[in-house]
């Protein structure tokens, strides 16, 4: 299933790592691992922030994809199941069920 990972960094932990010359390179590290389909860094509320999107078959493996952020920035982690438009169109369906038998009469 494909998930999105917001991870944001800790300002004074990242810091501490870009003066040490080893920002770039733990970061790359930990994204290699993950296999991306995409990675997107940026900031989110004025701190630095990774968006990863990859493919995760099993919840027992959020740890494995967590914790190097953790350890190695603090970093506030999130993860979302996120869609492309052909899983969208196949969920089609179960969408109009949904608004069938929940939606309120006009």
């Amino acid at each position: 299933m494909r998930f999105m990972l917001k991870a944001i960094l800790d300002t004074d932990r990242a810091n501490a790592a870009a003066k040490a010359g080893t920002l770039g390179k733990t970061i790359q590290d930990i994204v290699a691992e993950l296999k991306p389909e995409a990675a997107y860094f940026t900031d989110d509320q004025g701190k630095r922030t990774a968006f990863i999107i990859f493919d995760m078959r099993d919840a027992s493996q959020i740890p494995a994809v967590a914790e190097p952020w953790f350890l190695a920035f603090r970093a506030e982690v999130e993860f979302h199941a996120v869609m492309v438009p052909k899983d969208l169109d196949k969920a089609g369906s179960s969408i109009e069920r949904a608004a069938r038998k929940y939606a309120p009469a006009a």
